[in-house]
């Protein structure tokens, strides 16, 4: 299970890598530190924040885009005071 749970990490890792450099500056050093820590609902929103075109995520993380729901909202409050 361990095993696993590194495979997707490193996975997450991956997909992290954005086309936007603002966008790496966040989400590389949050999954290196804080994926492992996320509970299951943060997971799934993750992959969903992870789903967006870069655009559209850069913009939900600089304000200048309402998050789609809650959960969204308060995870990438928490990407950006990381």
């Amino acid at each position: 299970m361990k095993n696993d749970s590194l495979v997707l990490a490193k996975r997450m890792q991956w997909r992290a890598r954005r086309g936007l450099l603002e966008l790496d500056l966040f989400l590389q050093p949050f999954v290196a530190n804080h994926y492992a820590s996320l509970n299951e609902a943060e997971l799934l929103t993750f992959e969903a924040l992870l789903d967006m075109p870069d655009n559209t995520l850069w913009d939900m993380m600089s304000g200048r885009e309402n998050a789609a729901n809650l959960a969204q909202q308060h995870l990438l409050e928490k990407i950006k005071s990381l």
